[in-house]
This record gives structure tokens, sequence and C-alpha cells, in this order.
């Protein structure tokens, strides 16, 4: 009986196509919209997750205010030794600087850091090499580029083994070793448009503080990152008081964007959840004047011996097939869109699987809810009135 009401359906829709396109619309539109706005904000959190996670998110970094003693390069160990879950604390120091390459001169950030410092932030070489241990205990006058840094004074790519001068008073000549790849910023580090020496050697050439700027902490992959932060917190808030330093970390970046890309989701979701209402109604609609239409069927099925039961589940399965119809057109519309506009936007695709289960879900309570009436009022037609209708 099922089979024959979901034919019947079908036989109807194909009888009147103008008027089954234009009752579809609603739902079309409705569902097209809830998975294009699910799909897209699935798409957009996972891409700026997984910018994010580029920098890597098991990073904490600590920014001080430069004016407690504590801060030293010394007590990048304290807090490794007190912390658990630290696997290892760098410290960095930044100061703008001019720097030259014969003619050229531009200004950009020259950060002081250790030989681990760039396995740590996971930014790797693509000419020379970085600096070693040996280069920042001996204040060697070497320098690393960013990728635009290289280009900007070395258009013809020969940066390795030339020398620059980097001066904020006075110029020092610091030889090239290495060339970074590009690489988007992280944690407040802009790496393409920055200089990077020994960290000993910052000190000591361009009048650094003992006092350092701020840490990268590394957290060792058995432990959550939001844990360890947040003993970080407790620790110098009681050392040192909560104003003299801010921490970072991309995990809770991380987080705080993806609760504001899937409240904005959601939002959007439920306006465009307002058609799919809309739509229904026209079902409702259309399905009240199919039943004006057949009276004459349904008195002669009557008559035949055809039980309410059965005239209600014939009207009740027109109205699902109609909004089932609607929902799988609306999805395949939805993923084509979305998939047109992540492209455009050079974001990672990622379907929403929860989008396309509300759609097709919602579609079907759609046709139950707004499709009862109608077959209600099919079933309860008297035969000899629906016979004789005109």
């Amino acid at each position: 009986m099922a089979w024959e009401n979901i034919k019947l359906a079908f036989k109807s829709m194909f009888t009147n196509k103008l008027r089954t396109l234009l009752s579809l619309l609603g739902i079309v539109i409705g569902v097209m919209s809830v998975v294009t706005i699910l799909t897209l904000g699935n798409s957009a959190s996972g891409s700026i997750s997984d910018a994010i996670a580029t920098g890597g998110t098991d990073l904490i970094t600590i920014y001080t205010n430069g004016s407690s003693s504590t801060f030293t390069e010394e007590f990048a160990d304290t807090l490794r030794r007190n912390i658990e879950g630290i696997e290892a604390v760098a410290p960095m120091n930044s100061q703008t600087a001019r720097v030259r390459y014969k003619d050229t001169v531009t200004s950009y950030t020259v950060n002081g850091v250790q030989a681990s410092w760039a396995d740590l932030m996971k930014y790797n070489v693509s000419q020379g090499e970085w600096f070693t241990t040996e280069d920042n205990l001996s204040r060697r006058q070497v320098v690393v580029l960013g990728s635009e840094v290289a280009k900007k004074l070395f258009p013809g790519g020969d940066a390795v083994g030339n020398y620059v001068s980097v001066f904020r008073t006075q110029a020092k000549r610091y030889l090239v070793v290495g060339v970074m790849e590009a690489k988007d910023a992280t944690l407040s580090v802009s790496f393409n448009n920055a200089v990077f020496m020994p960290y000993n050697t910052m000190k000591l050439r361009l009048g650094g503080s003992s006092r350092v700027g701020s840490y990268i902490v590394k957290v060792f992959e058995n432990h959550d990152s939001t844990t360890v932060s947040d003993s970080i917190r407790d620790y110098l808030d009681n050392l040192v008081g909560s104003d003299n330093y801010t921490i970072f970390s991309a995990s809770t970046l991380t987080s705080i964007a993806n609760e504001i890309t899937g409240t904005f989701t959601t939002f959007l979701a439920a306006i465009a959840g307002i058609s799919l209402l809309v739509g229904g109604i026209g079902i409702m609609n259309i399905m009240l004047v199919s039943v004006a239409e057949r009276t004459r069927e349904i008195g002669i099925r009557k008559a035949l011996g055809a039980s309410p039961k059965v005239i209600r589940g014939q009207f009740i399965t027109e109205a699902i097939a109609l909004t089932m119809l609607g929902g799988l057109l609306g999805i395949l519309l939805g993923t084509f869109i979305s998939k047109a506009v992540t492209n455009l936007a050079g974001w990672s695709f990622k379907i929403s699987i929860p989008a396309y289960a509300l759609s097709v879900g919602f579609s079907m309570v759609i046709g139950v809810f707004f499709g009862w009436y109608p077959a209600k009022k099919a079933a309860k037609l008297d035969p000899i009135d629906a016979l004789n209708y005109e």
C-alpha cells in the first residue's frame, strides 16, 4: 500500500508539473539556504582552525610588559621546571631596525631568538640554514631573512653568503646564513617581513635588555595546552601579578574562532529555516487544491471500500514526497553553491553532515505537519457528497 501511495504521489506531481515546481520552490530555497550556510560555516571554521594549527596548537606565547625583572632568559628554565606539561620554553626579543643592502634600506622587525626557535615554530628554511647554538653562544653576527625581506633586498635570490647592515644608531654588518619559507603570521609573529638573529647577538649588538619581551612555550603532545596555559597563568599571577604579562595560545584562539563562527552560522541557518516554514505553507496550499480537484476520485475510492486511514495515508505520502523531492534538490544546489564559494574563497571544503540530516529530517516533518490537515480533510469526505461534487 505504501508503494502504491508513492506511485500515486509522483503521478499527481508529474500531471501538474508547473504547479508542482512552484510548490517545491519554497522547500528547495529553504533547504538550499540551510545547507549552504551550515556548510560554509563549517568550511570557514575548519579553514580558520587549519590556519591557526600551522603555527602549532601546542604553542603558548607569554608577552611581558618589560617592567618586571623576573622575566629574564634564565626564567625560561624556571618556568619549564615548575609547570607540568611544558616541553620547552624559548625567549624572544624584538626591535624595529633598518636593514640595508647596497642602496636598498627598509625598516623591519628584528627578532632575537635561540637556535631552537625555528623548530618550535615549525618554520622551515628554503635557502641556506638556520643559525646554530654555537652562533648564539659566540654572539656571531649572522642573520636569517624572512621570505619577503629576502625578495626586497635580494630580488635576484642571492641572499645567502652576502652581508646586510642592521642598525638603529650605527650600522653593523651581518652575514646572511639563511632565507626562510613563506609562512602566515601566527601567535602575533610576522614571519615573512622579519629578520632573525641569535638572541645573544641581538642583546650585545642592538643594545637589547636583559629582560625578555616574550616566551614561546611548547607543550608536550600528551598534555592539553589549555590546561597548561591555565597553570602558567596561576603561577605568574602569584609570582608577578596579572598586570605584568599576557598569555596567548593557538588552542584558545581556535576555540574562540569556532565559537564565533558557530554562533553566527546557527543564527543565519535559523533565519534561512524560516523559508522552510514558508515552503511548508505552500505545500499545504497545493495539497488543499489537490484534495478539491480529486474529490470525485476520493468518493470513488471510498465507495470501493477505501478506509479513511488509506485516504489519509495517500495524501500524507504525497505531501512527504513533495517535501523530500524539494529537500533533495535543495541539498544538491546547496552543495554546489558551497563548493563554488569555498573554491573562490580558498577555503577547504568541509561537508556539514548535520546540515544534510537537518534538511532531510525537517523536510519530512514539514511534509507530515503541513500535509496532515489536507489529508484529514480528504479522509473525512462523505462518499455520496464526493461523488456528486462538481
